[in-house]
């Protein structure tokens, strides 16, 4: 009998499923794309049902049940600081410690009875903590045998903050910076008073902060601000925070407004109201900070192991921008970032503790190709699911039986300026979409990147899209040595692709700026010049790679804009009918599924009793 471990995220936020199987990755899964529920962080009843499922086991087959942190040692912290920052915080000790006593702290028997809802059978739970399973989900399916390890998230139990060194089947933690001193909740903080949701919507101040101007006396004097009074930044990228600015600890709000205002100059913005240059030069004065302590903690952990590889986990190692730096600063030769980094990603880490740590198992070589298998690891729909789907809704589509004439026409699609939702293969895990559950549009089309954002994902308008690019063409259209298989590093657009912009592009309104072509690729390309970069491999996706080979072959461009299938709120798909549901709910042109081909023209109107933007909850 196989050897097997469900790995369990929950009741935080992302709460996931993973199942191994005799040490490989068998499945892995998001609830929040089964429930519908951004962020959802009920227990994954849906994720974990699926994955046994595609495992064909039980509970009753599994060695153990891995949860992702120790929840004594989070309640140790709960009392502890509360105990610390007295009389402060009386009013969320209250609301806080009822719910950590009859639910959260007997976790334990939360987790059986959860577990028991799935089926008989008593396997053991362990409890491996926050910032080893982030450590395990960094290391052992990465490419290396010997390798740094850099955890940087809110918190989990105490750590915030973790350096360690991977070898073999070992983990041993090094060095760590515990709570309340966080980076990941500094950045958190920062992201609140931009006007943007906590645990949601960091992704965007990172996107926001190319819009300020590095020569802005408005940047320098922010940045200033910040290393003088809200944090002590060491050398070794240690830090510490000045707790009389924030209330994390004890309160119910990040910072404490009246202090920051009066430090900062800057009213916090209030959500979904107009962005204004002063809060895109406080984007990029945190934007900048937190670029100097990853590579500060980056040397520090080269410093300590010596190691020429540095694998990455943890909320912070999803900001591309730190990435793409990191990389080109050379601290390290080889960069490895998990591609479910955030809570998702603490599934799969426990999952691999409980494998090698727990139960001793040996760790093969990797031979220096990682175990993701290219993060395609959810649900694949049969012809059988789609024709449902084409049932219920009388819905006409044509059917190709030859996988070339399918590239083709989609190819010819995307150049006459279309947008096609491409739904293939396995669901993909972590919070990228990588052309399993894409949306695709032409990157030379100018008006590509205002079309998907305002008329197919409802979405800010200056936000970015990033391009799938085939990796044979990668270096020439890009300045990034390494692939980005996960779309998880920024790099400038090569210079032979630029063009050139007016002299007084930094006094320009936002969009106004946003609009302005800056390169041959123009949809991909951000207001620095930048491009968050989907490497893709035709032995890992053959057919992503082959849609997108076409298109080189026929229009001339090796790659095409790739975002996730979903509107603002709203989960990535995960079925045929999610997808068909999506497509006819925006101004998407074309839906393919599998090998059928949905025209948004030959379909029936579309009925719906209620606006769907009400359903989902803005992050």
């Amino acid at each position: 009998m196989p050897k097997a471990i469900l790995g369990i995220s929950a009741y935080y936020h992302d709460s996931a499923a993973v199942l191994l199987v005799d040490g490989k990755i068998v499945a892995a899964a998001h609830e929040e794309r089964f429930s519908r529920i951004k962020h959802d962080s009920g227990f994954p009843r849906n994720a974990a049902a699926y994955v046994l499922r595609e495992g064909g086991l039980k509970i009753a087959d599994l060695d153990a049940v891995a949860f992702y942190d120790k929840p004594y040692l989070k309640f140790e912290r709960l009392l502890e600081t509360y105990n610390g920052f007295a009389p402060a915080g009386l009013r969320s000790f209250l609301s806080a410690i009822p719910v950590w006593i009859k639910e959260k702290l007997f976790m334990r028997g939360m987790l059986r009875e959860a577990i028991a809802e799935l089926g008989p059978g008593s396997p053991k739970v362990l409890f491996p903590e926050h910032h080893l399973s982030h450590a395990a989900s960094a290391f052992y399916p990465s490419p290396f045998d010997r390798a740094a390890i850099l955890t940087i998230d809110g918190a989990g139990e105490w750590a915030t903050t973790t350096i360690g060194l991977g070898e073999n089947s070992q983990i041993r933690i090094l060095k760590e910076q515990q709570f309340p001193h966080s980076l990941g909740l500094l950045y958190t903080a920062f992201t609140a008073y931009c006007g943007f949701k906590v645990n949601s919507g960091e992704y965007k101040l990172m996107g926001l902060a190319p819009y300020g101007d590095t020569d802005m006396e408005l940047v320098a004097r922010l940045k200033q601000a910040i290393c003088d009074t809200l944090v002590d930044i060491r050398e070794d990228g240690s830090l510490l925070l000045n707790m009389d600015y924030f209330d994390y600890a004890t309160g119910l709000r990040m910072y404490k407004r009246a202090k920051w205002e009066k430090l900062l100059g800057i009213p916090p913005r209030d959500a979904e109201s107009e962005i204004g240059q002063e809060y895109m030069a406080l984007a990029l004065a945190i934007q900048q900070v937190t670029e100097d302590i990853v590579l500060k903690l980056a040397r520090t952990a080269r410093e300590l192991t010596g190691c020429d590889n540095l694998v990455m986990a943890g909320g912070v190692a999803l900001n591309c921008v730190a990435n793409g730096l990191l990389i080109r600063k050379g601290i390290f030769k080889n960069v490895w970032i998990q591609p479910a980094s955030g809570d998702s990603g603490g599934a799969l880490g426990a999952a691999y503790a409980a494998w090698h740590i727990w139960a001793g198992n040996e760790r093969p070589s990797p031979n220096g190709a990682d175990a993701m298998q290219g993060a395609y690891l959810g649900p694949e729909f049969t012809r059988n699911d789609i024709m449902r789907v084409v049932r219920r809704f009388n819905a006409p589509h044509k059917e190709y039986t030859n996988a070339n004439e399918l590239y083709s026409t989609v190819a010819q699609h995307l150049a006459d300026g279309a947008v096609v939702g491409w739904f293939q293969g396995r669901m993909e895990y972590g919070p990228r979409a990588l052309g399993d559950r894409s949306i695709l549009g032409d990157p030379r089309r100018p008006e590509m990147q205002k079309k998907l954002n305002l008329k197919i994902k409802f979405r800010e308008g200056f936000r970015p899209f990033a391009p799938s690019v085939l990796e044979e063409y990668c270096a020439e259209w890009f300045d990034l040595e390494p692939m980005s298989p996960y779309m998880l590093v920024c790099a400038p657009v090569a210079q032979k692709h630029r063009t050139t912009l007016p002299d007084n592009v930094r006094e320009l309104p936002l969009y106004d700026r946003l609009y302005l072509q800056r390169s041959t690729v123009p949809a991909i390309t951000h207001v620095d010049g930048s491009a968050r970069i989907q490497s893709v491999s035709r032995s890992t996706n053959p057919r992503y790679w082959g849609l997108i080979d076409t298109f080189r072959r026929e229009q001339g461009c090796p790659m095409v804009v790739n975002t996730s299938f979903n509107v603002r709120g709203e989960p990535i798909v995960c079925t045929p009918l999610d997808a068909y549901t999506c497509f006819m709910r925006t101004e998407m042109d074309y839906l393919v599924l599998g090998d059928m081909v949905f025209d948004k023209r030959d379909q029936p109107e579309w009925q719906e009793n209620v606006d769907f933007k009400s359903i989902f909850t803005l992050d």
